[in-house]
């Protein structure tokens, strides 16, 4: 495996990836009353079937766009650590472990450690995705992603970054990265997907969090010991990539093989 100083650190200026179909204004935040009105209880008939409508054209063009990137390990984690932090130095590593184990790197596809991971996917030569979401902030896409996919909806691209995966990491983050790891541990606990390993990347930065579990959760009943267990906690994105190899192809029967073929008359 190559080492993380081997990569090019010099700076690049980002670049919008080529499939990009906006206006260079990654994040750029919707109208707050179209994206409010949703949960906002009952609207007019008329404007919710709509929304439906515009809901399930989300998903086929997710799906659409998804459809070939190959088996995914999703890597969540901030957006606003740089790329002179040591946890964005982790975010390569983690990156190019995964793409060297023959997996796709799948990000929110912004700035900061979801950056980092797509980076050091494409450094280690691997396919690195990115799923947005439309917010008022982490305002560019990175320049290191092979395919981007933009949403609105926050479920719909969180049906994306789980649909395609066999692995979960969270590296440092906040409220964003809680909530998506979070739902992965839930949707795993209540069966709704199968039991992917769920890696959380540095050791000291998760501890409280992992003590409250074992210590409170665990000790309380509110989850059992088996719900915590699917959890690694580890420094070594070498130990992580190989959890990730030995679940793949050992627990739930990944292998190598061709690329399915696209359909012209499906338009692929």
């Amino acid at each position: 495996m190559s080492s993380i100083d081997e990569f090019d650190t010099s700076p690049r200026l980002p670049v919008l990836p080529a499939d990009y179909p906006g206006d260079g204004e990654w994040g750029k935040s919707p109208p707050a009353a179209d994206e409010r009105k949703l949960l906002e209880g009952p609207q007019n008939r008329g404007s919710e079937f709509l929304r439906v409508l515009r809901i399930a054209l989300e998903f086929i063009r997710g799906f659409r766009r998804l459809h070939f990137v190959g088996p995914c390990v999703t890597v969540f984690g901030s957006a606003r650590f740089s790329e002179g932090h040591p946890y964005y130095r982790l975010g390569r590593q983690v990156g190019a472990a995964i793409a060297n184990e023959g997996f796709t790197v799948m990000t929110g596809g912004g700035p900061g450690l979801m950056e980092a991971a797509n980076r050091g996917a494409k450094e280690a030569r691997g396919h690195s995705v990115g799923c947005n979401i439309e917010l008022p902030h982490e305002q560019r896409p990175n320049p290191y992603l092979d395919t981007f996919v933009q949403f609105r909806y926050f479920f719909v691209r969180k049906v994306m970054l789980a649909k395609y995966s066999y692995a979960f990491v969270a590296l440092p983050g906040g409220f964003g990265t809680m909530d998506e790891m979070f739902e992965i541990a839930t949707l795993i606990q209540t069966g709704k997907i199968r039991d992917y390993p769920i890696i959380l990347m540095g050791v000291e930065f998760w501890r409280p969090l992992t003590e409250f579990m074992q210590q409170r959760l665990v000790g309380a009943g509110t989850i059992d010991f088996e719900d915590y267990s699917h959890f690694l906690v580890t420094d070594s994105p070498e130990e992580a990539a190989a959890h990730i190899r030995e679940a793949g192809m050992r627990k739930f029967g990944l292998h190598y093989r061709a690329k399915p073929r696209r359909r012209p008359f499906l338009f692929e």
